[in-house]
């Protein structure tokens, strides 16, 4: 995830397991009985499993081997949980110049369903260590950073395959290219065609302009990133509050009613550059960010693992994974 505050966003766009019965949950998060849903048991142990996959790849970073055979295991693992998956290949240049060849991965349940839900992530990695002191021009291996939305979603995706799925249609878009942003060391990056150019979050700008279904539409859509390190906080987004205040008290409300209010943390935080304002602005989708948000880190807002070597598997904590992907599970299966 490379991002950046939403105050500079202002600015930018003045330029340019077993199953159980459970009662469903209203908006105010309270629980009521006028009807029962089952909604499938979110397994961390797994989620943990995919993130580990991931991560012996090796980096994931656009052009190089490992992130063509992740991409490849993605769409085979997808495919194996019964979704009609899309693989969207396109190719976009970097700020540094060198050509990325992409792909967003799109797997879609219930696809004549006119109601949609959409779920997203990036399963690209930062190809620069940046914010560490030495080997700041090496990848990162992105456990948490595109790892754990990722690992999040396949789960999803898992139960969604193997249980009664919920009466609405969901798409669970993989983005590509996020976190080729600048290195820190650029000071004035470069302009495309004379206009400032925002070099992060590529394949959710490139889907919002070309979705996989011609005049695409969801109700509402969740973004998964940085959502496996162990104690983190998730704030009410600015940007997501700014575009999609009612998903955010949908989604906070879920949680407390399940018993995660030290994950989902009732106040706001600043708005940060991330897909989904991409999603928004372009694709006209109300779409929240689920992102970790420490206003006591000197790494921008993230937790210090933030784009450097400590983003690996000994950040990745299972009881956070619980509660991220149980909070979805709930709210796609209580639509």
């Amino acid at each position: 995830m490379g991002k950046v505050c939403l105050c500079l966003i202002f600015v930018w766009c003045v330029i340019l397991g077993c199953e159980s019965s459970k009662k469903s949950i209203d908006q105010s998060g309270s629980k009521h009985s006028l009807k029962t849903i089952t909604v499938p048991s979110f397994d961390s142990d797994s989620a943990y499993f995919f993130i580990q996959k991931q991560v012996d790849f090796g980096p994931r970073v656009p052009n190089t081997d490992p992130h063509k055979i992740c991409g490849a295991y993605l769409v085979a693992k997808l495919k194996s949980y019964g979704a009609q998956v899309t693989e969207q290949n396109f190719s976009e240049q970097a700020y540094d110049g060198t050509m990325l060849y992409l792909k967003n991965i799109i797997a879609s349940y219930n696809p004549k369903a006119k109601k949609r839900i959409l779920l997203a992530a990036h399963w690209d990695t930062r190809p620069f260590a940046d914010k560490d002191f030495e080997g700041r021009y090496e990848p990162i291996d992105g456990a948490n950073d595109g790892g754990s939305g990722v690992g999040v979603l396949l789960e999803v995706a898992r139960n969604i395959g193997k249980n009664d799925r919920p009466d609405i249609g969901v798409d669970i878009i993989l983005f590509d290219g996020e976190d080729y942003g600048e290195h820190v060391d650029v000071k004035d990056p470069p302009r495309k065609n004379g206009l400032v150019q925002i070099w992060w979050s590529l394949g959710s700008q490139y889907w919002a302009k070309n979705p996989h279904v011609p005049k695409y539409s969801a109700y509402y859509g969740i973004l998964l990133d940085m959502v496996g390190a162990k104690n983190a906080k998730f704030h009410k987004e600015g940007g997501s509050m700014q575009f999609a205040p009612k998903v955010v008290d949908r989604v906070w409300n879920t949680a407390r009613s399940l018993g995660y209010s030290n994950y989902f943390i009732n106040t706001n935080s600043p708005g940060i550059m991330d897909d989904h304002i991409f999603v928004n602005r372009d694709a006209k989708i109300p779409m929240v960010d689920i992102v970790e948000f420490d206003p006591n880190s000197p790494s921008y807002y993230f937790g210090d693992y933030h784009h450097t070597r400590k983003d690996n598997m000994s950040i990745i904590n299972k009881q956070t994974l619980q509660a991220v992907g149980e909070t979805v599970l709930y709210t796609i299966y209580n639509e």
